[in-house]
């Protein structure tokens, strides 16, 4: 199956980055729509029943007879001398209940339903008699479902220049990040491509010098030495595919079981000539069991190395790493005993470039902070996380992954 080139793949990038703005937007609008469309039709509706009592309070308050009540209203009226009402009175009226009710007394107000036609119909005693108005919503319930219709057609169309913006926008807004993923990735690329002819020459010449000493069984140390060279380069170049691969933006390769403990028993010991050669004590401390991650061997080598060294190079005369099992969380915790983190780093000292200043006596080239940073990467990519705190006068990084 082929793949995209990277620059394709940053264009869909873009394009989908472009689009999920312009649908967030548009859903944050079509929210932002309902409930408005949702207010004023509540707002019209109060004012409308508000209007509608009002006039009918008006109409019964002047009812004298029953032949002139304002449009849409018709009027029933009941005193000693009988019962009257306005020509064309609805199928349904008057209501009788509410004539009854009114002649105890009692003021009634509803909406009653005849023929799917609704009616605000209210009945009250006036002077020595019951009047019953009716009055039709047909009028009012058009009015309200033509400022529906308006209200939504405005919506709709605010809705569509709100995607189509949004997706302009955030396409404006991505476009410099994928440019800048773009020139990672290429930096990465090319520090890839010069690296990887040196260290295929360093083991070439590694398994040649290898191959000569097999010749001679005397020569067992050195021979030693030389094996642990031969695997440094393999994992270092393991560790270069590692670094293409997360730069990749076509995906990497596939994921498989890591046997932890295992992996952190060989770091620890690829780490052991570091530690003699600055005179730190570097001890391992785990549990019985074989624990498996699921993840990149390369990419948690890289990461447990880097911890290491951070450590060893912090400290003042021992590193200590411990492996436990919780659970179904596998958790790492490599403390040192130097002069701890600064405190006004801690909180974004797994960010690029993070420097404080330095707190101990130790000499060599200043250190960039990318250490710990490609740790979170690592850590993050595998669902786990990484924290530091300060213990004892020390650093203690904690890291922390899902069992396999």
């Amino acid at each position: 199956m082929r793949r995209r080139p990277a620059r394709t793949a940053d264009a869909a990038m873009v394009r989908r980055a472009s689009l999920r703005v312009g649908l967030q937007t548009a859903g944050a609008v079509a929210l932002t729509v309902i409930a408005l469309v949702g207010v004023a039709v509540l707002v019209v509706l109060r004012d409308q029943h508000q209007s509608q009592n009002e006039l009918l309070s008006a109409t019964i308050a002047r009812a004298d007879d029953v032949d002139d009540p304002p449009a849409g209203v018709w009027l029933v009226l009941q005193n000693i001398r009988g019962r009257q009402a306005t020509a064309g009175l609805p199928a349904g009226f008057p209501q009788e209940d509410d004539l009854r009710a009114a002649s105890a007394g009692e003021v009634r107000s509803r909406e009653v339903t005849t023929e799917r036609v609704e009616y605000e119909v209210r009945t009250e005693p006036h002077d020595g008699g019951v009047v019953q108005a009716i009055l039709s919503l047909r009028t009012a319930h058009r009015e309200r479902d033509r400022l529906v219709r308006i209200l939504l057609g405005c919506g709709v169309a605010g809705l569509l220049l709100a995607a189509v913006a949004g997706a302009w926008l955030g396409r404006r807004a991505v476009i410099p990040l994928a440019r800048s993923l773009s020139l990672q990735r290429r930096f990465v690329a090319d520090a890839g491509h010069e690296l990887r002819t040196p260290l295929t020459l360093l083991s070439t010449r590694a398994q040649l010098i290898r191959r000569e000493l097999d010749r001679d069984d005397g020569r067992a140390t050195v021979r030693s030495e030389v094996d642990g060279l031969v695997t440094d380069a393999d994992r270092l170049a393991a560790i270069l595919d590692d670094l293409l691969i997360a730069a990749d933006p076509r995906g990497g390769s596939a994921r498989g079981p890591v046997r932890f403990a295992d992996l952190v028993g060989q770091e620890v010991e690829a780490a052991r000539p570091l530690a003699d050669q600055r005179g730190i004590r570097l001890r391992l401390e785990r549990e019985p069991g074989d624990p498996v991650v699921d993840g990149f061997d390369a990419g948690l080598r890289r990461a447990v190395g880097a911890l290491l060294d951070n450590a060893i190079r912090h400290a003042a005369g021992e590193v200590v790493a411990t492996e436990t099992t919780q659970g179904n969380r596998i958790v790492l915790t490599v403390a040192d005993d130097g002069p701890g983190i600064d405190p006004a780093v801690l909180p974004r000292l797994f960010e690029r470039f993070v420097s404080g200043e330095r707190r101990h006596t130790g000499t060599g080239p200043r250190r960039y902070g990318l250490g710990l940073a490609l740790v979170a990467e690592v850590v993050a990519r595998h669902g786990g996380t990484v924290s530091a705190h300060n213990e004892n006068d020390g650093a203690v990084f904690r890291v922390t992954l899902p069992r396999g």
